[in-house]
């Protein structure tokens, strides 16, 4: 079954988060991980959106998404978007 990271990011240090970015999408696709929506200017519906940046990444099932966020290419880079930018994260799983 399918999965969905689903990242709502407030960038606070651009240089730093660019230390993530530069290396970021290797690392996706080595682990199976597709970008389907990175928007800096979402259109809010509904509540307040306090972000700067939105992403959203399917990966093939919970296995491919482990296998990324806990390789060690993924955390050697983790680190500078976790110091660069205020995260919250979360994992849901596809319908199919």
């Amino acid at each position: 079954m399918s999965c969905y990271f689903v990242a709502q990011i407030r960038i606070k240090d651009k240089s730093e988060y660019k230390k993530y970015i530069d290396k970021a999408g290797g690392i996706f696709e080595k682990y199976k991980g597709e970008y389907l929506s990175v928007d800096n200017h979402p259109q809010v519906i509904e509540g307040k959106w306090n972000y700067t940046r939105t992403v959203l990444i399917r990966f093939n099932n919970k296995n491919d998404f482990n296998d990324w966020y806990h390789s060690a290419e993924y955390q050697n880079i983790l680190k500078y978007r976790l110091k660069a930018a205020d995260c919250d994260t979360i994992l849901i799983q596809g319908l199919d």
